[in-house]
């Protein structure tokens, strides 16, 4: 019979956590949003590791259907941000948003590069060591959620949601080998460059 120190002994490193991680954010090259990357990355409350689904073909054969894999689907990916008095978040996000179309003038860029970046999300253990990382290749936000206001709400700071669709994402381990020693301490070289690929290390002056 299983004891409780082999399923604790089964347990590796007391299982991960949901509330450790790090969400990294970039701005796309065409558009000066004013984000602050580290700042953004602190704001993150909420977000998750993206889930997959492989489309299905149904084949008839003689009654019954004989099921072969059809093609892949991704879903949007959903970060909720802090809103802090300054707004820089809330304020690149609909920078982000309207350069991509104009409020006013309903204009916006012809290349598709311009207005995507790749974006990543990153689960760390409780020594801010990197677990498993994903990135979203070409995203830009395809909605922004509402900030509700009211004279009844109290000891509560302000959320809103920012919700990604992206081309499709990298997970650590099966399209890259993530780094196992990376801390939050060394995160601009090892996480940015050999997770990132560079995309937030050109970023730099962007503090």
């Amino acid at each position: 019979m299983a004891t409780i120190d082999e399923f604790k002994a089964r347990l590796t490193g007391g299982g991960a956590r949901a509330n450790q991680y790090r969400v990294t954010l970039a701005s796309p090259p065409d558009l000066n949003l004013g984000l602050n990357v580290t700042t953004a990355s602190f704001l993150a409350t909420a977000t998750n590791l993206p889930g997959q689904t492989l489309g299905e073909i149904a084949v008839p054969f003689r009654g019954r259907n004989i099921y072969v894999a059809g093609d892949r689907e991704f879903e949007p990916w959903t970060v909720t941000f802090m809103n802090d008095t300054d707004f820089m978040i809330r304020n690149a996000m609909e920078r982000w948003m309207n350069g991509i179309n104009n409020l006013v003038e309903n204009t916006g860029p012809s290349a598709l590069t311009g207005y995507q970046a790749d974006l990543s999300v990153e689960q760390l253990d409780r020594d801010d060591n990197v677990l498993k990382s994903y990135i979203f290749r070409s995203a830009y936000p395809q909605t922004m959620g509402e900030i509700a206001l009211s004279y009844d709400t109290n000891n509560e700071i302000e959320t809103f949601e920012v919700t990604w669709r992206f081309q499709h994402f990298e997970a650590s381990d099966i399209n890259f080998v993530r780094n196992q020693t990376t801390s939050n301490n060394n995160a601009p070289n090892d996480i940015r460059n050999n997770i990132i690929g560079g995309v937030i290390s050109s970023l730099t002056g962007q503090q």
